[in-house]
């Protein structure tokens, strides 16, 4: 019996190449999400907050003019040094707590940033416009405590969002002084389409209620904003979702390369970036290095 020739190997089919940044930023991701399940149970519990700052003894015996005993005035809170920096608010991710800011919260105190808050709120939170309401209490509370009447805010993904709403929407821009949000969907992410099943995934998405109100016209907004993006972001689809795109808000783009969502609070040069961010004057405090530009770009290797 006479055998067939053999057929001709097949084409190769082009399937999907991942390249080495790509390959490196997966295992960079997974080595931070092992670290992070560790120490996730340590941040379940809120922070335990520090005393209400010293104030001066309410006067009493002094006398009015008619001669009787005027009214005490009210404990005002001691004079607060030059070099003091306003508080620094580190806000979570979507069914996430404080524990995901341990690395950026050393980097912080290493550098003299001594008022530190990490707020946790629920991963039962069904609302933004509810949990920006729910900051919004906490930065007065920070803000009575401490003695400032400003604040800096670094939001990790849903942190920054639920930021950004309470700066933009809720009139946050009065205590806010500087907003870093680090992988934030500011435009709205399309990803896991399966997960929209939770009413705050979905308002996360384009188009949804919150990212369009967040798009509507917001003059004379005091706030800066910092937006840290990565082109290696998984999580934020399109990637340049995560960048403020706005006319009336002061906003810089940092693009960071090589590292994906989990690690942009964790990662060393990410970490030098936002101090310098909150270092930074604001402007008419130093004119050399004030921002000025409506939004701009930079980026961080």
């Amino acid at each position: 019996m006479k055998l067939l020739p053999p057929l001709p190997p097949l084409p190769r089919l082009p399937g999907p190449r991942m390249s080495s940044a790509l390959l490196g930023a997966t295992a960079l991701e997974l080595a931070v999400l092992v670290g992070h399940l560790v120490a996730y149970p340590f941040g379940l519990t809120p922070e335990r907050r520090p005393p209400r700052r010293p104030t001066r003894p309410a006067r009493t015996g002094a006398h009015g003019p008619d001669g009787g005993e005027a009214a005490p005035h009210a404990a005002t809170a001691l004079p607060l040094a030059a070099d003091d920096a306003p508080p620094v608010v580190l806000l979570h991710g979507f069914i996430d707590n404080r524990s995901a800011f341990v690395v950026l919260r050393r980097a912080l105190t290493r550098h003299g940033h001594r008022h530190l808050e990490s707020l946790n709120y629920s991963p039962l939170t069904r609302d933004i416009r509810a949990a920006a309401d729910l900051l919004g209490l906490h930065v007065e509370e920070i803000c009575a405590r401490t003695g400032h009447s400003r604040v800096d805010i670094v939001g990790h993904s849903l942190g920054g969002l639920i930021a950004r709403y309470y700066v933009q929407r809720l009139g946050g821009d009065r205590r806010v002084r500087t907003l870093v949000t680090l992988g934030t969907p500011h435009g709205g992410t399309a990803v896991a389409p399966g997960a929209g099943i939770h009413p705050i995934v979905r308002q996360m998405r384009g188009g949804s209620s919150v990212i369009e109100e967040l798009r509507t016209p917001a003059p004379g907004c005091r706030t800066r904003f910092v937006s840290f993006w990565s082109e290696l972001d998984q999580v934020m689809v399109p990637v340049e979702t995560a960048c403020v795109d706005h006319p009336d808000l002061d906003a810089v783009n940092v693009r960071v390369t090589g590292i994906g969502h989990l690690a942009l609070p964790v990662h060393p040069t990410v970490a030098a970036a936002i101090l310098e961010a909150l270092d930074a004057p604001e402007a008419g405090e130093d004119t050399a290095t004030a921002t000025g530009s409506s939004t701009g770009a930079t980026s961080a290797a």
